[in-house]
Protein backbone atom coordinates (compact mmCIF):
# COMPACT_ATOMS: atom_id res chain seq x y z
CA UNK A 1 0.00 0.00 0.00
CA UNK A 2 1.42 3.20 -1.05
CA UNK A 3 0.74 7.02 -0.67
CA UNK A 4 -0.62 7.40 -4.46
CA UNK A 5 -3.11 4.53 -3.85
CA UNK A 6 -4.45 6.14 -0.90
CA UNK A 7 -4.88 9.68 -2.09
CA UNK A 8 -6.25 8.10 -5.42
CA UNK A 9 -9.27 6.94 -3.52
CA UNK A 10 -9.90 9.68 -1.27
CA UNK A 11 -8.89 11.84 -3.71
CA UNK A 12 -11.10 10.31 -6.36
CA UNK A 13 -14.07 9.77 -3.91
CA UNK A 14 -13.88 13.71 -3.02
CA UNK A 15 -14.22 14.80 -6.69
CA UNK A 16 -17.23 12.19 -7.41
CA UNK A 17 -18.49 13.79 -4.29
CA UNK A 18 -17.78 17.45 -5.53
CA UNK A 19 -19.44 16.78 -8.76
CA UNK A 20 -22.51 15.29 -7.47
CA UNK A 21 -23.47 17.92 -4.68
CA UNK A 22 -24.42 20.94 -7.15
CA UNK A 23 -27.27 18.27 -8.96
CA UNK A 24 -28.54 16.11 -6.04
CA UNK A 25 -31.64 15.25 -6.26
CA UNK A 26 -31.94 16.59 -9.68
CA UNK A 27 -33.98 13.85 -12.14
CA UNK A 28 -32.43 11.99 -14.59
CA UNK A 29 -34.60 13.51 -17.27
CA UNK A 30 -32.97 17.05 -15.96
CA UNK A 31 -29.90 16.10 -16.41
CA UNK A 32 -29.84 14.60 -19.42
CA UNK A 33 -31.36 18.03 -20.99
CA UNK A 34 -28.05 19.58 -19.13
CA UNK A 35 -25.59 16.98 -18.01
CA UNK A 36 -22.85 17.73 -15.81
CA UNK A 37 -19.53 17.43 -17.41
CA UNK A 38 -17.37 19.49 -14.92
CA UNK A 39 -17.16 21.35 -11.43
CA UNK A 40 -19.68 23.57 -11.07
CA UNK A 41 -21.12 25.28 -8.17
CA UNK A 42 -24.80 26.63 -6.98
CA UNK A 43 -27.13 24.42 -7.65
CA UNK A 44 -28.87 21.93 -4.66
CA UNK A 45 -27.11 23.48 -2.17
CA UNK A 46 -25.71 26.65 -3.20
CA UNK A 47 -22.15 25.69 -2.16
CA UNK A 48 -19.21 26.98 -4.48
CA UNK A 49 -17.84 24.85 -6.96
CA UNK A 50 -15.12 21.93 -5.74
CA UNK A 51 -17.49 21.65 -2.37
CA UNK A 52 -17.75 18.17 -0.76
CA UNK A 53 -20.73 17.06 1.37
CA UNK A 54 -21.16 14.81 4.49
CA UNK A 55 -20.08 11.22 2.02
CA UNK A 56 -16.22 12.78 1.90
CA UNK A 57 -16.52 14.00 5.81
CA UNK A 58 -17.88 10.88 7.18
CA UNK A 59 -15.31 9.24 5.36
CA UNK A 60 -12.54 11.45 6.35
CA UNK A 61 -13.53 10.91 9.79
CA UNK A 62 -12.89 7.13 9.40
CA UNK A 63 -9.66 7.71 7.57
CA UNK A 64 -8.46 9.93 10.41
CA UNK A 65 -9.41 7.23 13.27
CA UNK A 66 -7.70 4.74 11.22
CA UNK A 67 -4.49 5.99 10.54
CA UNK A 68 -4.08 7.93 14.10
CA UNK A 69 -4.98 4.63 16.12
CA UNK A 70 -3.10 2.30 13.39
CA UNK A 71 -6.31 0.15 14.38
CA UNK A 72 -10.12 -0.13 14.95
CA UNK A 73 -11.75 1.73 18.06
CA UNK A 74 -15.41 2.17 17.52
CA UNK A 75 -15.44 4.69 20.29
CA UNK A 76 -13.06 6.81 18.67
CA UNK A 77 -14.85 6.81 14.91
CA UNK A 78 -18.29 7.92 16.89
CA UNK A 79 -16.02 10.94 18.47
CA UNK A 80 -14.98 11.78 14.76
CA UNK A 81 -18.64 11.64 13.53
CA UNK A 82 -19.34 14.47 16.41
CA UNK A 83 -16.71 16.48 15.95
CA UNK A 84 -17.99 16.54 12.41
CA UNK A 85 -22.04 17.12 12.90
CA UNK A 86 -21.79 19.18 16.00
CA UNK A 87 -18.35 21.45 15.39
CA UNK A 88 -18.07 20.92 11.21
CA UNK A 89 -14.55 19.55 11.55
CA UNK A 90 -13.95 17.10 8.08
CA UNK A 91 -16.26 19.81 6.00
CA UNK A 92 -15.49 21.42 3.18
CA UNK A 93 -16.59 24.46 3.86
CA UNK A 94 -16.65 25.09 7.65
CA UNK A 95 -20.46 24.01 7.64
CA UNK A 96 -22.86 20.66 7.68
CA UNK A 97 -25.08 20.29 4.69
CA UNK A 98 -26.80 17.24 3.68
CA UNK A 99 -26.45 15.38 6.67
CA UNK A 100 -28.80 11.84 6.75
CA UNK A 101 -31.44 11.46 9.23
CA UNK A 102 -30.47 7.82 10.18
CA UNK A 103 -26.72 9.18 10.99
CA UNK A 104 -27.38 11.94 12.87
CA UNK A 105 -29.92 9.86 14.59
CA UNK A 106 -27.55 7.40 15.26
CA UNK A 107 -25.02 9.58 16.76
CA UNK A 108 -27.83 11.14 18.96
CA UNK A 109 -27.72 7.75 20.63
CA UNK A 110 -24.17 7.77 20.94
CA UNK A 111 -24.25 10.92 22.98
CA UNK A 112 -26.94 9.27 24.82
CA UNK A 113 -24.35 7.43 26.03
CA UNK A 114 -25.90 3.85 23.23
CA UNK A 115 -22.30 1.55 22.42
CA UNK A 116 -21.26 2.72 19.27
CA UNK A 117 -21.96 -1.00 17.68
CA UNK A 118 -25.81 -0.72 18.99
CA UNK A 119 -25.93 2.96 17.70
CA UNK A 120 -27.12 2.44 14.18
CA UNK A 121 -31.05 1.54 13.17
CA UNK A 122 -31.74 -1.64 12.77
CA UNK A 123 -35.54 -1.50 11.03
CA UNK A 124 -36.35 -2.10 7.61
CA UNK A 125 -36.33 1.59 6.66
CA UNK A 126 -32.94 2.37 7.92
CA UNK A 127 -31.55 1.40 4.60
CA UNK A 128 -29.91 4.36 3.27
CA UNK A 129 -26.85 4.46 2.00
CA UNK A 130 -25.50 6.55 4.66
CA UNK A 131 -22.72 3.72 5.62
CA UNK A 132 -21.92 2.61 2.19
CA UNK A 133 -20.40 5.97 1.23
CA UNK A 134 -18.00 6.00 3.77
CA UNK A 135 -16.68 2.70 3.98
CA UNK A 136 -13.73 3.19 1.48
CA UNK A 137 -11.19 3.57 4.33
CA UNK A 138 -12.04 -0.29 5.76
CA UNK A 139 -11.07 -1.43 2.24
CA UNK A 140 -7.68 0.64 2.87
CA UNK A 141 -6.91 -0.35 6.39
CA UNK A 142 -7.46 -4.06 5.51
CA UNK A 143 -5.56 -4.38 2.28
CA UNK A 144 -2.20 -2.77 4.51
CA UNK A 145 -2.62 -4.99 7.41
CA UNK A 146 -2.79 -7.77 4.66
CA UNK A 147 -6.20 -9.15 5.93
CA UNK A 148 -7.34 -12.26 3.70
CA UNK A 149 -9.67 -14.14 5.72
CA UNK A 150 -13.12 -13.31 4.32
CA UNK A 151 -15.07 -13.72 8.15
CA UNK A 152 -12.70 -11.68 9.62
CA UNK A 153 -12.98 -8.79 6.33
CA UNK A 154 -16.55 -8.99 6.27
CA UNK A 155 -17.34 -8.88 9.99
CA UNK A 156 -15.32 -5.53 9.83
CA UNK A 157 -17.11 -3.82 7.34
CA UNK A 158 -20.61 -5.20 9.28
CA UNK A 159 -19.67 -3.21 12.53
CA UNK A 160 -18.60 -0.16 10.70
CA UNK A 161 -22.06 -0.16 8.97
CA UNK A 162 -23.42 -0.79 12.19
CA UNK A 163 -22.06 2.51 13.82
CA UNK A 164 -24.62 4.11 11.65
CA UNK A 165 -26.78 1.39 9.91
CA UNK A 166 -27.25 -1.42 12.02
CA UNK A 167 -30.02 -3.45 9.44
CA UNK A 168 -28.40 -6.59 7.46
CA UNK A 169 -29.04 -5.29 4.36
CA UNK A 170 -26.83 -2.82 5.11
CA UNK A 171 -24.18 -4.32 6.61
CA UNK A 172 -24.20 -6.72 3.54
CA UNK A 173 -23.59 -4.06 1.19
CA UNK A 174 -20.88 -2.90 2.83
CA UNK A 175 -19.16 -5.91 3.19
CA UNK A 176 -19.44 -6.59 -1.00
CA UNK A 177 -17.80 -3.03 -0.88
CA UNK A 178 -15.33 -3.60 0.41
CA UNK A 179 -14.89 -7.11 -0.63
CA UNK A 180 -14.70 -6.03 -4.24
CA UNK A 181 -12.21 -3.16 -3.43
CA UNK A 182 -9.93 -4.78 -1.75
CA UNK A 183 -9.38 -6.89 -5.03
CA UNK A 184 -9.23 -3.65 -6.88
CA UNK A 185 -6.58 -2.42 -3.82
CA UNK A 186 -4.82 -5.48 -5.01
CA UNK A 187 -4.21 -4.80 -8.69
CA UNK A 188 -6.93 -7.35 -9.93
CA UNK A 189 -8.99 -5.91 -13.19
CA UNK A 190 -12.07 -3.94 -12.09
CA UNK A 191 -14.44 -6.24 -13.74
CA UNK A 192 -12.69 -9.27 -12.08
CA UNK A 193 -12.75 -7.42 -8.57
CA UNK A 194 -16.26 -6.79 -9.24
CA UNK A 195 -17.12 -10.16 -9.96
CA UNK A 196 -14.60 -12.49 -7.91
CA UNK A 197 -15.74 -9.97 -5.18
CA UNK A 198 -19.70 -10.78 -5.79
CA UNK A 199 -19.18 -14.57 -5.70
CA UNK A 200 -17.22 -14.43 -2.65
CA UNK A 201 -19.82 -12.40 -0.41
CA UNK A 202 -22.95 -14.46 -1.84
CA UNK A 203 -21.12 -17.63 -0.85
CA UNK A 204 -20.32 -16.02 2.63
CA UNK A 205 -23.92 -14.92 3.03
CA UNK A 206 -25.56 -18.17 1.79
CA UNK A 207 -24.53 -19.93 4.51
CA UNK A 208 -24.27 -16.82 7.44
CA UNK A 209 -27.13 -17.28 9.93
CA UNK A 210 -29.56 -14.25 9.79
CA UNK A 211 -27.72 -12.67 6.76
CA UNK A 212 -28.79 -15.38 4.30
CA UNK A 213 -32.27 -14.38 3.89
CA UNK A 214 -30.95 -10.97 3.48
CA UNK A 215 -29.42 -12.66 0.15
CA UNK A 216 -32.09 -12.32 -2.68
CA UNK A 217 -32.26 -8.71 -1.89
CA UNK A 218 -28.94 -8.74 -3.99
CA UNK A 219 -30.56 -11.15 -6.76
CA UNK A 220 -29.48 -8.81 -9.55
CA UNK A 221 -26.40 -8.64 -8.82
CA UNK A 222 -25.51 -12.16 -9.09
CA UNK A 223 -25.27 -12.70 -12.30
CA UNK A 224 -22.80 -9.87 -13.11
CA UNK A 225 -22.47 -10.14 -16.93
CA UNK A 226 -26.35 -10.13 -17.41
CA UNK A 227 -26.63 -7.35 -15.01
CA UNK A 228 -23.69 -5.25 -17.11
CA UNK A 229 -25.76 -5.20 -19.94
CA UNK A 230 -29.00 -3.83 -18.62
CA UNK A 231 -29.93 -0.52 -19.82
CA UNK A 232 -30.12 2.53 -17.55
CA UNK A 233 -33.09 3.16 -17.47
CA UNK A 234 -33.15 -0.34 -15.14
CA UNK A 235 -30.68 1.57 -12.93
CA UNK A 236 -32.17 3.35 -9.90
CA UNK A 237 -29.80 5.76 -8.20
CA UNK A 238 -31.75 6.66 -5.12
CA UNK A 239 -30.59 6.46 -1.60
CA UNK A 240 -31.63 3.01 -0.85
CA UNK A 241 -28.64 1.35 -0.03
CA UNK A 242 -29.34 -1.87 -2.73
CA UNK A 243 -30.06 0.67 -5.63
CA UNK A 244 -27.13 2.29 -4.84
CA UNK A 245 -24.89 -0.50 -4.95
CA UNK A 246 -26.53 -1.72 -7.87
CA UNK A 247 -25.58 1.57 -9.84
CA UNK A 248 -22.25 1.98 -8.34
CA UNK A 249 -21.41 -1.42 -10.17
CA UNK A 250 -23.39 -0.65 -13.23
CA UNK A 251 -21.37 2.59 -13.67
CA UNK A 252 -18.31 0.87 -13.44
CA UNK A 253 -19.02 -2.28 -15.73
CA UNK A 254 -19.66 0.38 -18.00
CA UNK A 255 -17.32 2.47 -18.27
CA UNK A 256 -13.46 2.00 -18.33
CA UNK A 257 -12.13 5.03 -17.06
CA UNK A 258 -12.18 7.72 -14.14
CA UNK A 259 -13.90 10.36 -15.56
CA UNK A 260 -16.51 8.24 -17.93
CA UNK A 261 -16.94 6.64 -14.79
CA UNK A 262 -17.80 9.46 -12.35
CA UNK A 263 -20.18 11.43 -14.88
CA UNK A 264 -21.85 8.25 -15.66
CA UNK A 265 -22.64 7.96 -12.14
CA UNK A 266 -23.61 11.60 -11.51
CA UNK A 267 -25.80 11.94 -14.33
CA UNK A 268 -27.96 9.30 -13.22
CA UNK A 269 -29.80 11.88 -11.07
CA UNK A 270 -30.91 11.64 -7.57
CA UNK A 271 -28.85 10.68 -5.17
CA UNK A 272 -25.95 12.11 -7.10
CA UNK A 273 -23.42 13.16 -4.28
CA UNK A 274 -22.91 9.66 -2.66
CA UNK A 275 -22.99 7.97 -6.22
CA UNK A 276 -20.41 9.81 -7.50
CA UNK A 277 -18.30 9.77 -4.31
CA UNK A 278 -18.80 5.95 -4.24
CA UNK A 279 -17.82 5.02 -7.71
CA UNK A 280 -15.03 7.55 -7.45
CA UNK A 281 -13.29 6.27 -4.91
CA UNK A 282 -13.29 2.80 -6.94
CA UNK A 283 -12.22 4.24 -10.04
CA UNK A 284 -9.60 6.63 -8.22
CA UNK A 285 -8.38 3.30 -6.57
CA UNK A 286 -8.39 1.54 -10.28
CA UNK A 287 -7.05 3.91 -12.41
CA UNK A 288 -4.56 6.09 -10.29
CA UNK A 289 -4.63 9.50 -9.06
CA UNK A 290 -3.31 10.79 -12.29
CA UNK A 291 -6.66 9.21 -14.15
CA UNK A 292 -8.63 12.45 -12.08
CA UNK A 293 -8.45 15.63 -14.35
CA UNK A 294 -6.09 18.12 -12.81
CA UNK A 295 -8.55 20.88 -13.44
CA UNK A 296 -11.21 18.80 -10.75
CA UNK A 297 -8.19 18.48 -8.46
CA UNK A 298 -7.86 22.08 -8.69
CA UNK A 299 -10.68 23.04 -8.01
CA UNK A 300 -11.88 20.39 -4.93
CA UNK A 301 -11.77 22.22 -1.78
CA UNK A 302 -9.81 21.63 1.32
CA UNK A 303 -7.98 19.16 -1.13
CA UNK A 304 -4.69 19.78 1.28
CA UNK A 305 -6.54 18.33 4.29
CA UNK A 306 -7.70 15.39 1.84
CA UNK A 307 -4.07 15.27 1.49
CA UNK A 308 -2.85 15.41 5.17
CA UNK A 309 -4.97 12.60 5.93
CA UNK A 310 -3.85 10.40 3.62
CA UNK A 311 0.12 11.11 4.46
CA UNK A 312 -1.24 10.32 8.03
CA UNK A 313 -2.75 6.96 7.01
CA UNK A 314 0.32 5.61 5.11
Amino acid sequence: MDLETVKAMMIGSAVGDALGVPVEFMPREELALRPVEGMQGGGTHGEPPGTWSDDTSMTLCLLESLGRLHGIDYDDIMKNFVRWLKNAEFTATNTVFDAGIATQEAISRYLQGISPLSCGGSGEYDNGNGSLMRIAPLALFLTQKQVTATGDILQEAHRLSALTHGHPRSQMACGIYTLIAMNALHGVPLSQSIKDGLQTAKTFYEKAPVLHAEVPAFESLWDVETFRHLPKASIRSSGYVVDTLEAVIWCLLNTANYSDAVLTAVNLGEDTDTIGAIVGGLAGATYGCDSIPSHWKENLLKIDLVEGLCVKFI
